[in-house]
């Protein structure tokens, strides 16, 4: 039999969750973001769920060209635009929308020849300082998009980086609002974050939402929220079962370099998944783990094939027994990725991207 590992990717969580940010931000349209292989679930896993969308949002042409495959015919946008000149070739064949972040890219523009004026998505600079034309330069750039007959209708972009915090989006909103008066097309600004948390200002809400992590199931504001305050459901489970019990006595150690220590008598399960799954190192003694539903902890360290996990709470748990690292157990209990990110130093997105391609993935409601 195969080893008793498998993610689970739940596409009624998947509708309920981009209902949710529909309902967080009424009257704009929605793009579902599908980058990084739909964070680690699969594009083509998640793909009727999410057809449900306005557009598909993402970064690779590969991924694009996967989309369209599927069937899909409505906008795809290129949230990174395009990275050399002849890229714009298949974003004429294949109808993509892209963003334009840099001089470069309106060059390129400017040299390509085509019959299909192209669809644009101008990028503002507003204080995230990763892509994008300062305010200074940014009308400048909208200048020389709005003169080239290789463009037929531009739009408008940003990104927050503080959506999620205690700073807000109001100082990029300005900029934005600014850089972009009186000039004619859509707007984009919001992630997850400003979806849930701000799009109540029809200045952050735009003409289209662009979440991401929310629509998978994790909050984009965890700690400070979790998924049942902003009504989401899980997406992915990650389960295994129990490989064998063992009895420790007080002294006994778990693992390499016997980080855990027993103080007393304790019977633990070492149980199929470890590092080489994409469960993350970092987790040490006190990552939530649920053992036939039951919330307990792991013990030790990490390793490469196997993790060992506290009984005393399951105390009927033996070989075979269901395990979930995280997601959503056969009796519903849930176990959010956030926490076991949490554990780990780091989020969920890290988590959800690194399901290493050994473990089965199926599709389910």
């Amino acid at each position: 039999m195969p080893r008793p590992i498998q993610a689970t990717i739940h596409t009624e969580a998947l509708r309920h969750n981009l209902a949710r940010m529909r309902d967080a931000a009424p009257d704009a349209r929605v793009w579902a973001v599908v980058k990084a292989n739909a964070y680690g679930h699969g594009i083509e896993c998640v793909y009727d769920a999410l057809r449900g969308a306005d557009g598909f949002a993402l970064l690779d042409l590969q991924e694009a060209e996967r989309v369209r495959a599927l069937g899909w015919r409505g906008p795809i946008l290129l949230l990174e635009g395009v990275f050399e000149p002849r890229d714009l070739e298949l974003c004429s064949r294949l109808s993509l929308w892209h963003t334009v972040h840099c001089d470069e890219q309106i060059d390129w523009l400017a040299a390509h020849k085509t019959q299909v004026p192209h669809r644009v998505f101008l990028k503002l600079n507003s204080g995230m300082n990763r892509l994008g034309f300062t305010p200074q330069r940014f009308r400048a750039a909208w200048a020389r998009l709005d003169a080239l007959p290789q463009v037929e209708e531009i739009s408008f972009m940003t990104h927050f980086s503080d959506a999620d915090g205690t700073r807000g989006v109001a100082h990029q909103v300005r900029a934005f609002d600014e850089a972009t008066r009186d000039l004619p097309g859509e707007r984009t600004l919001s992630n997850s974050a400003a979806a849930l948390r701000h799009a109540g200002d029809a200045h952050v809400r735009g003409d289209w939402i662009r979440p991401g992590i929310a629509v998978y199931g994790s909050a984009p504001d965890f700690p400070q929220n979790d998924i049942a305050h902003w009504g989401l459901q899980p997406t992915m489970t990650l389960a295994t079962r129990i490989l064998a019990v063992q009895q420790l006595q007080a002294g006994d150690s778990v693992g390499y370099g016997s980080s855990f220590t027993a103080e007393g008598p304790i019977r633990i399960g070492v149980i199929a998944c470890g590092y080489a799954d994409g469960y993350p190192r970092h987790c040490g003694t006190g990552t939530p783990v649920l053992v036939d539903g039951v919330r307990t902890r792991l013990l030790g360290r990490v390793s490469m094939d196997m993790i060992a996990v506290d009984l005393t709470p399951v105390p009927q748990a033996g070989s075979g027994a269901p395990v979930t690292l995280w997601g959503r157990a056969a009796d519903g209990a849930i176990l959010p990725i956030d926490e076991v990110a949490a554990a780990a130093g780091t989020l969920g997105y890290e988590l959800m991207c690194a399901l290493a391609p050994r473990v089965p993935v199926v599709v389910a409601e």
